[in-house]
C-alpha cells in the first residue's frame, strides 16, 4: 500500500493481522462466517457496542490470511470517501482509490463500521458488492471491478442504539448474512476480562456480576449498558492499583451516562457488588 493511500484514507485503516487477536467463541459465529466467507456472501454484525464485533472481525482475518481495511462511517462520509477521487499531484491529475476500491482490487476484507453513521446515498454504492454481480462500478474513471473470490464484504451496527432517522435500509440489510452479536454469558465474559486485564478471577466475577445488574438498569434511563469491554477497562484500571469503586465510577459509570441520577444508581450498584 502507498505512503498517499495512507494520507488520504483519513477515515480508514490497513492492517496486515499478523498476530492472531484473542477472541473467544459465544456460538457459532465463526463456523457462520468461514462459510460465508466461503460463499462469497457479504455478513452483517449486529449487535450492541463493546460486545466484541471489530475484535471478531479482526480474528476472522487473521484466520484467513486477509489484509483487512476497517472504514469508520460517519455523516460527512461520502461515496467518494469509500470509491476514490482525482487529485492533483506533481502538476498532474491523478486517481486515487478509496478504502472500498482497493479492497476489491486487491481482495482485501472491508469492513464499514456502524454503517448506519453514514449518509444514505453513500450505503447504496455498496449495492452492486452484495449480490451475484459482485461488481464495483466508478462513475469517475468508467471503470467496472469484479471482485475476486478474496473480497469479502463487512458491515456492523447497533440496532438497539440507532434512532429510527439512522435506521438500516430494508434494501440494504437484507443483502447480508447477519450475524447476532449479545453480551456473553458469565462464564464466558469471566474468562474474557481474565485474560484481557490480567485481573484475578474474584475481581473478574465481581465486574461479571456488575454489568449483569447495570444491565437490568434499562428500564431506569440507561441508554448503552455497561460492555464486556468497559468491565474490561474497569478490570485493568483495578489490577494497576486504582480501587475498586473509583475504577468503575471512571470506567464504567461515567461513560455510559451524562444522566446524574443514573449515575447515582449505577454508583449504588458499585457500592452493593464492591462494599468495603
Amino acid at each position: 500500500m502507498s505512503i498517499e493511500h495512507l494520507e488520504q484514507w483519513s477515515d480508514a485503516q490497513l492492517a496486515e493481522v499478523e498476530e492472531e487477536p484473542y477472541y473467544l467463541p459465544i456460538g457459532d459465529e465463526v463456523t457462520i462466517f468461514d462459510t460465508a466467507y466461503r460463499e462469497q456472501l457479504p455478513v452483517m454484525l449486529k449487535g450492541p457496542t463493546g460486545v466484541g464485533k471489530t475484535r471478531f472481525v479482526r480474528a476472522m482475518a487473521h484466520r484467513l490470511g486477509r489484509p483487512l481495511i476497517t472504514v469508520a462511517c460517519h455523516d460527512d462520509l461520502t461515496a467518494s470517501d469509500l470509491l476514490g477521487r482525482f487529485l492533483i499531484k506533481d502538476n498532474e491529475t491523478v486517481w486515487m482509490d478509496g478504502p472500498l476500491t482497493y479492497a476489491v482490487r486487491t481482495g482485501a476484507i472491508c469492513y464499514l463500521d456502524e454503517i448506519v453513521e453514514a449518509r444514505k446515498d453513500t450505503t447504496v454504492v455498496i449495492h452492486p458488492l452484495t449480490d451475484d454481480r459482485r461488481r464495483l462500478r466508478l462513475e469517475k474513471t468508467g471503470e467496472v471491478l469484479a471482485a475476486p473470490p478474496e473480497f469479502q464484504l463487512i458491515i456492523s451496527y447497533n440496532p438497539g442504539y440507532q434512532s429510527l432517522m439512522k435506521n438500516l435500509k430494508p434494501s440494504t440489510r437484507q443483502r447480508f448474512v447477519a450475524i447476532d452479536f449479545d453480551f456473553p454469558p458469565p462464564d464466558e465474559e469471566l474468562e474474557i476480562i481474565c485474560h484481557e486485564s490480567g485481573v484475578d478471577r474474584e475481581t473478574a466475577q465481581l465486574l461479571v456480576r456488575l454489568g449483569e445488574m447495570i444491565r437490568n438498569l434499562s428500564d431506569s434511563g440507561l441508554d448503552e449498558p455497561a460492555s464486556t469491554r468497559l468491565l474490561v477497562y474497569a478490570a485493568k484500571l483495578i489490577r494497576s492499583g486504582i480501587s475498586p469503586r473509583r475504577a468503575c465510577e471512571l470506567a464504567i459509570a461515567a461513560p455510559i451516562t451524562d444522566d446524574a441520577t443514573v449515575q447515582e444508581a449505577v454508583s449504588d450498584v458499585v457500592t452493593t457488588i464492591f462494599a468495603e
